[in-house]
């Protein structure tokens, strides 16, 4: 019996693939400054001229941001893509870099980062949880060159080869990959073994997640961090990557420890810890919006009875029609 893995990719993922190497090393061959100011170029003319997803970066700021103007939210829009296109040149061109290259890429406070590895010394493991915020590939690929044993929770691409690529970039960088379906198993293993089992954690959730508020609104959000912090006693650190100004060292990671008092309540005090964890990534988007990624529809799964949020109460919800936007 052939695996999915031995069987040859679809034609259309070879080209895509192929497309994607000679664009990779098109982009190696540039100085990294020339890459970067092309990348923004392209994303700035996805949004202006060929405005993919558009309608719902525009729907999303608009309902972060109502009280902003027009104009306001047109260049956060604008800003964003150019963000995004910039930020996936970085992610390429990763897979020369060297760990002096990556450690020299980022700065922290290190007082946090101290308190960060004393939290792994403890032996309980540690939940690490980030957003579409900065660049969330280069805040992995950091804590790990930093020696912090990470296992980076992962969406598999639906090109294999592509996702063969990303991967062998992940774990060149001294990350472990845990695909998205074995989340659950992965995580354990890490926490039980004291490493850091890190998740992007700030996407709309279709099943099993609970309502909490993001920018004003009800957000189905992922139970998961918050349920193998409490249940474990695994501490929950929240971090983004953020791109600084020309002539600082490109990125300033932002570290928190998110704590809540427990109850003894397991459901109450999963919906606090999601709840205060999403609050603080929500201050730091405020912060930089144009470097969020506004491109999905983070508010697609409505609860029952629209935008009411009774505390504790697991998700009963309804789903948008095709084509409704977030």
């Amino acid at each position: 019996m052939t695996s999915d893995g031995d069987r040859p990719p679809p034609l259309g993922h070879r080209i895509q693939y192929a497309a994607f190497r000679v664009m990779r090393g098109f982009l190696a061959a540039l100085p990294r400054s020339v890459a970067l100011g092309l990348g923004e170029l392209v994303g700035w003319v996805v949004a202006v001229v060929f405005r993919v997803r558009r309608k719902v970066v525009d729907d999303n700021l608009r309902q972060a941001f109502p009280s902003e103007s027009a104009a306001w939210r047109a260049r956060v829009a604008r800003n964003s893509y150019r963000h995004l296109v910039r930020e996936s040149v970085v992610t390429f061109l990763m897979e020369d870099a060297d760990r002096e290259e990556i450690l020299g890429s980022v700065r922290t406070d290190p007082r946090v980062l101290e308190a960060l590895r004393r939290d792994l010394e403890a032996g309980n493991g540690l939940i690490f949880v980030t957003g579409h915020l900065g660049n969330w590939e280069m805040g992995g690929a950091w804590l790990a060159a930093q020696g912090i044993p990470l296992d980076a929770v992962v969406q598999v691409q639906r090109n294999r080869r592509f996702d063969e690529d990303l991967r062998a970039v992940r774990e060149g960088l001294g990350m472990r990959v845990v695909p998205k379906q074995d989340a659950p198993r992965g995580i354990l293993r890490a926490l039980r073994a004291g490493r850091a089992a890190g998740l992007v954690a700030d996407q709309n959730v279709a099943v099993g997640g609970i309502f909490v508020e993001f920018f004003g609104r009800s957000a189905a959000t992922a139970r998961g961090p918050a349920v193998f912090s409490l249940r474990s006693g695994a501490p929950l650190w929240l971090g983004a990557a953020i791109r600084t100004p020309v002539g600082e060292t490109p990125y300033h990671l932002r570290l928190e420890r998110v704590e809540v008092p427990a109850t003894g309540d397991l459901e109450a005090d999963v919906l606090t810890l999601t709840e205060t964890y999403m609050a603080r990534l929500e201050s730091w988007i405020r912060d930089i919006p144009g470097q969020y990624f506004w491109h999905h529809k983070r508010w697609k799964t409505r609860p029952a009875i629209p935008e009411r949020r009774v505390r504790g109460d697991h998700i009963s919800a309804v789903h948008d029609p095709p084509g409704a936007s977030p």
